[in-house]
């Protein structure tokens, strides 16, 4: 299979779309969460959506099935909480290996089953690693700013843990997403590099930041470029947005970091921003034709979806950037 280094010189890879989107779309009940073999957690369960790798395993393969078929490249695996710092909420800690490396064994055969049909475009799957709901470089607490509500080791063992579990599970690549606090992105990537030298392997690593507001920062206060600075030590294959504002919102973001870095760079934001229902009102359409900015300045190698976006989504995006050249990367570096 032709390695995902080399196709990125040659075209715009596209990423899929949101997976909690399609998930409401079955409108699963406790039940459904629960399946046979949680059916007596003593916990709630609804919306522990990386559970559903476990418990409703054909919608999970299906959702990356529909992606695939709009002309996705790569595919998240099902594992944005897929920490034992997320899993506590749901008590399931013990539960994060199997969880992980079952999202990935399913996502690899859907994305086999394509690659099969189409060898010209092999398919590839991320392993998504999102940012947990503990912040290291920030207090919980507004009366006591010196406390955190995690350690930078708490979060280096929990990424560790999932990072090999999807490695075993069988990912092409390492997703650190949605991150609103580079320290824990640096945990992250810091697990990455322990567990690429112990079992002495090369995996191309993305890297994606959100940008939380108007202000044009991350939530830990940072600018595009200050966040590029604070991972570049570590050779990449991508550097991105992803999430919290919509396409036209990231363009100026983007800019920076093509101008600033020789990875590629990658974009996946929302449908526009969320209305008062706090559902996301962009078509297909809007969303591509915003999109268009990005490949016509030149400033992306990967672009897909985040939060509101589905199949018919990617599908826009990816029958518009096919026909514009990616932007140039450093061979060195990717």
């Amino acid at each position: 299979m032709k390695k995902i280094q080399d196709i990125l010189k040659e075209r715009i890879l596209v990423l899929d779309g949101a997976m909690g989107t399609m998930l409401q779309r079955y409108k699963f009940t406790e039940e459904d969460f629960r399946g046979k073999r949680f059916a007596d957690w003593e916990h709630p369960l609804q919306g522990n959506n990386d559970l559903l790798s476990l418990t409703q395993p054909e919608a999970i393969a299906e959702v990356h099935r529909k992606y695939f078929a709009a002309g996705a490249d790569i595919v998240e695996t099902n594992t944005f909480s897929g920490t034992t710092i997320a899993m506590a909420d749901y008590f399931m800690e013990d539960l994060v290996y199997e969880l992980n490396y079952e999202s990935a064994r399913i996502a690899k055969q859907v994305a086999d089953e394509f690659t099969a049909k189409e060898p010209h475009k092999p398919r590839f799957v991320a392993g998504s690693i999102g940012p947990t709901n503990k912040t290291a470089s920030m207090s919980p607490d507004v009366n006591d700013p010196g406390f955190r509500g995690v350690t930078f080791d708490e979060l280096r063992i929990a990424y560790k843990q999932q990072t090999e579990a999807l490695l075993d599970g069988g990912v092409d690549i390492l997703l650190v997403e949605t991150i609103f606090d580079t320290l824990n992105a640096k945990a992250a990537l810091f697990a990455i590099e322990e567990v690429k030298e112990e079992r002495n392997i090369d995996v191309p690593i993305m890297v994606s930041g959100t940008i939380t507001d108007a202000s044009g920062r991350t939530l830990s206060g940072q600018t595009a470029e200050a966040f590029l600075i604070s991972i570049s030590h570590i050779s990449i294959l991508s550097v991105g947005f992803n999430c919290a504002l919509g396409a036209n919102q990231l363009v100026p973001h983007l800019e920076v970091l093509a101008a600033k870095t020789d990875f590629g760079v990658s974009a996946h934001p929302n449908a526009g921003l969320p209305n008062a229902f706090g559902e996301y009102d962009e078509t297909a359409e809007q969303m591509a034709e915003q999109i268009k900015e990005y490949v016509e300045k030149s400033l992306v190698n990967i672009v897909g979806g985040c939060c509101g976006t589905t199949p018919e989504h990617i599908s826009a995006i990816a029958n518009m950037v096919k026909d514009y050249k990616p932007r140039n990367i450093s061979l060195e570096t990717a």
